[in-house]
């Protein structure tokens, strides 16, 4: 762009709020498992619960269904399956009554406040489910990244309808909450199993692991050859490592659901492997269509661990059951990957800030490997001139593919900008603004992180862009425009 085109600043669409706020609730809690690392505390703890006179352990167990049953739903069966879970430190050779089993898992159960520091980083999709809408109107889906108690973040979600009339509602959100549940029974794929121990450098000391692995294999069948490889002989430090490896990316990719009759407001994906246990962050939601028209639900997302981040990628039909899925390839990297709705001359696409600095374009045959990064859009305006990355994937329009961006300016300020791309060849940029679409004000720069405006993820129903934003990364609006007003205003590079 030129110094004159900086100059000439376009008049922006008009926004309008869509008049909705959410805010962290720290009301809202998950039962999380408490249990000591030492197992011989354990046992110390269950035997100090035994030891209760059967009078007094029905008094406690009272006790704690009375303060705590009306904040889960179904808190005795919550209770039962925690027992079942500690059933292993319990000695083997005496029998005990419920009241006894369900206090006992008591003590190894906490509440967990979830979303009680922040909740930011929305992306809006079309539900799924859209039976009994109104002409004109679509029902939505809002996810939501929520922070908590020791800072970790976790990914939680909202349903809601935009009307014919253009007004945006959210549903209020369920007063319970629930962490899903991790399916035993996952398959792996060996062939993408072992490409992608190849590419963290184990092309050795997992061979001999793999071999005998069928074509598809359960966790179950993967730790029996790891142990069988750590006790059949003594283990190198070098197979050692190998095994470690194995688990560790074997942890990190896997499947979990929830329960189909609880709402969605109340299913919250908490961090189950060794890649997330800090936070599951940023998480850009897309309705993707494949060449044959079916649809899938994808999300690329940051998991973190407290020192290390990893780009990874959900993928789900029905919000109920979903799949965690680690990104691969020189390409994957750095945060803030999103993905197209669909092929681009039959390939997968995605934009990626692969530096920490410019906007890139990839392009990938695998969706969960990826090595081509091209950049093709850099920081200009002043507002822009720290970084700049994608708020969300690319929405396609009859003049192109209109990408929100923001941008980081002085004083660490994030902004909301669009710019439209080519239909065919995305890397060509035909617009661009300008000026932020959306930044903070003095009514709203204070939060957990000031100054910032952050969206991961909008959309286009009836001409009308939906944008959900965060302020000051903890609390969310909605916003409004006019797709086709907005791209008018782009200026050409």
């Amino acid at each position: 762009m030129s110094e004159e085109s900086l100059a000439d600043t376009a008049r922006l669409p008009i926004i309008k709020d869509a008049g909705i706020a959410l805010s962290p609730d720290n009301r809202r809690v998950l039962l999380r498992p408490h249990l000591p690392a030492n197992p011989a505390r354990i046992k110390r703890i269950i035997m100090r619960v035994m030891a209760l006179g059967e009078a007094g352990a029905e008094e406690e167990l009272a006790k704690i269904m009375y303060c705590f049953s009306a904040r889960h739903r179904d808190f005795k069966a919550l209770l039962e399956r925690r027992f079942e879970a500690v059933r292993a430190h319990m000695p083997p050779d005496r029998e005990f009554s419920l009241t006894r089993k369900n206090l006992a898992a008591a003590y190894f159960l906490a509440e967990h406040s979830f979303e009680s520091t922040a909740l930011f980083n929305p992306s809006i999709i079309p539900h799924p489910d859209q039976s009994g809408v109104p002409p004109g109107a679509l029902r939505f889906i809002l996810s939501l990244r929520a922070t908590g108690e020791g800072h970790v973040s976790s990914l939680t979600f909202r349903s809601g309808m935009i009307g014919a009339d253009e007004s945006v509602a959210v549903d209020e959100a369920s007063t319970f909450a629930c962490s899903a549940s991790l399916k035993p029974d996952a398959l792996y794929n060996k062939t993408c199993f072992a490409r992608k121990l190849q590419e963290m450098g184990q092309n050795n000391g997992a061979g001999s692991i793999m071999e005998p692995l069928p074509d598809e294999f359960t966790m179950a069948e993967m730790e029996a050859r790891v142990n069988a490889r750590l006790t059949g002989r003594n283990a190198t430090a070098h197979e050692r490592a190998a095994c470690e490896k194995i688990m560790w990316l074997a942890q990190c990719n896997y499947e979990a659901s929830f329960n189909p009759q609880s709402a969605l407001s109340e299913r919250v994906l908490f961090p189950f492997s060794p890649s997330e246990q800090n936070g599951m962050e940023d998480a850009r939601f897309v309705l993707f269509t494949d060449n044959d028209n079916s649809r899938k639900y994808y999300a690329t997302y940051t998991a973190y661990d407290g020192r290390n981040i990893l780009p990874q990628i959900i993928e789900t039909e029905d919000f109920v059951n979903f799949k965690m899925i680690t990104l691969n390839g020189r390409g994957a990297v750095n945060k803030g990957m999103a993905l197209f709705p669909r092929k681009l001359n039959g390939r997968y696409a995605m934009v990626s800030r692969n530096d920490n600095e410019n906007l890139f374009m990839m392009y990938s045959d695998n969706l969960h490997f990826w090595h081509e990064a091209v950049p093709f859009m850099r920081p200009f305006y002043p507002w822009e001139l720290v970084q700049i990355g994608n708020c969300g994937s690319p929405i396609e329009t009859d003049r192109g593919w209109l990408l929100l961006t923001h941008g980081v300016g002085p004083l660490r300020q994030y902004s909301i900008g669009a710019v439209l791309l080519d239909r065919e060849n995305p890397e060509r940029i035909l617009g661009r603004l300008s000026e932020p679409l959306l930044r903070w004000d003095d009514n709203n720069r204070s939060g957990y992180v000031p100054n910032v405006v952050y969206s991961c993820g909008a959309l286009i129903h009836a001409n009308r862009l939906v944008i959900p934003y965060a302020l000051a990364d903890n609390r969310v609006r909605i916003a409004q425009t006019s797709a086709a007003e907005l791209i008018s205003r782009m200026r050409s590079p």
